[in-house]
């Protein structure tokens, strides 16, 4: 028996004015996810309440990690993802390259979380220059602070302090305040602390983001992007403050073991701390235009050379809803039914052993707010066993309404693999 997870990240929605009140995946026709939808189908919260939702929390829950006890912050497991090590002493921080720019009246506004979609060697180019201006480079050194740059938006830092009361210190997710003053959300204190760490570490965060600005404001590379009608890549934004973090094995937790393809560093560090294989694929990028072929020749690639385990995960539609890009996030689900689910299911039934395939949305991500929810998510499971090829329904919100909501996403795996 073999096993396989689709993650379509930020699938799920709420009802659109734009749809007549229906959301993308009522709309779209999705064969490939209605076939999933015809063996079995359900609701689950995969983010626990009180949690905030995100990827991070949702898809440590649908891992089998309950994110109540094991997590401690999103950048951990990124930069576990990157192989950037977080030693004791130490905090960790994702750190964005957005885009801000004035309004009529001069203040700075938030206009993008990824830097208008920035990566590739304009990315490095400009993260590399920043922590070598000898300005910033010296702020980095006295405030403990070293950044791990990568070819995209995302860059890891970590930092030395002795800081203990990390959520005393607010620091907001960008893709959560896109259109509104950056002055209103740069670092702040959410309460009262005695921790006089802390308070420091809100005031060397808040004048690093400043100085990264004055850096690259005139960059070359974002002369020429505006020049070319783009948004320029010219603030940094540390956020997702954490400390190190462990996760029992996968296979200890399951007796199955594989292989997990994204593209992302926040999934490969769940899938590496759990003991999970996350080779990289060229040309996956976590945007519209991910190598989507390449992925999941991948997986199938694994399950062929003896994984009985492999998942993927496509980070498309949650960036497009980010962006508040209606007709883009639903080109982006299209691609995960047509150019994901529909490959493995025809593969894996053409190498006609028997097979479960678990679809779902990790977490919604709303259109009208171009932020995450923590609704319940529908889910699908392809069973080759008990495949009805004449049997439908559709996999989406409404017609999913009606089914209970499995309380508790960490069941999700044990679902999957038949040991509930």
């Amino acid at each position: 028996m073999k096993y396989l997870l689709v993650i379509g990240d930020g699938m799920a929605d709420a009802p659109l004015d734009a749809l007549a009140g229906k959301t993308p995946l009522e709309v779209l026709a999705l064969p490939a996810f209605d076939r999933c939808a015809a063996c079995f189908c359900g609701r689950a919260l995969t983010v626990p309440h009180g949690m905030p939702p995100g990827s991070d929390t949702a898809i440590l829950s649908i891992f089998g990690y309950d994110p109540a006890t094991s997590y401690t912050g999103r950048s951990a497991l990124e930069a576990a993802g990157m192989g950037v090590e977080v030693p004791r002493g130490c905090v960790s921080f994702r750190v964005n390259l957005c885009a801000v720019t004035p309004d009529d009246d001069g203040r700075l506004i938030v206009r993008s979380h990824n830097g208008g979609g920035i990566h590739g060697q304009d990315a490095q180019t400009l993260m590399n220059d920043l922590v070598a201006d000898p300005v910033f480079s010296q702020r980095l050194a006295e405030t403990g602070l070293a950044i791990t740059v990568t070819d995209t938006f995302r860059h890891i830092g970590v930092m030395r302090t002795q800081a203990q009361d990390l959520k005393a210190v607010r620091l907001t997710e960008p893709h959560n305040v896109l259109g509104e003053p950056l002055e209103a959300h740069m670092p702040s204190l959410a309460r009262q602390t005695q921790d006089d760490a802390a308070r420091r570490l809100r005031h060397d965060v808040d004048g690093l983001m400043r100085l990264s600005y004055a850096v690259l404001k005139d960059h070359p590379v974002n002369r020429r992007r505006e020049a070319e009608g783009l948004l320029p890549a010219n603030l940094i934004w540390p956020w997702g403050a954490a400390t190190g973090m462990r996760l029992p094995s996968f296979a200890g937790k399951y007796r199955h073991g594989g292989t997990v393809v994204s593209a992302v560093p926040l999934v490969w560090g769940i899938a590496g701390l759990a003991g999970l294989k996350t080779p990289h694929v060229p040309g996956a990028n976590g945007d519209l235009d991910t190598n989507y072929e390449g992925k999941v020749r991948c997986a199938l690639d694994a399950l062929a050379a003896g994984d009985d385990f492999a998942a993927v995960h496509i980070e498309a539609p949650d960036e497009m809803a980010h962006a508040g890009d209606l007709g883009r996030k639903m080109e982006a689900i299209q691609n995960v039914e047509s150019r994901v689910v529909a490959p493995l299911l025809d593969e894996m039934t053409r190498r006609g052993e028997p097979f479960r395939l678990l679809l779902l949305s990790d977490h919604p991500t709303l259109l009208t707010t171009r932020t995450h929810d923590g609704a319940p998510v529908p889910y699908a499971i392809y069973d080759s066993r008990i495949a009805r090829p004449g049997a439908k329904r559709k996999f989406c919100e409404s017609d999913m309404a009606c089914e209970p909501v499995l309380m508790d996403g960490t069941e999700l795996m044990k679902i999957l693999f038949e040991q509930a």
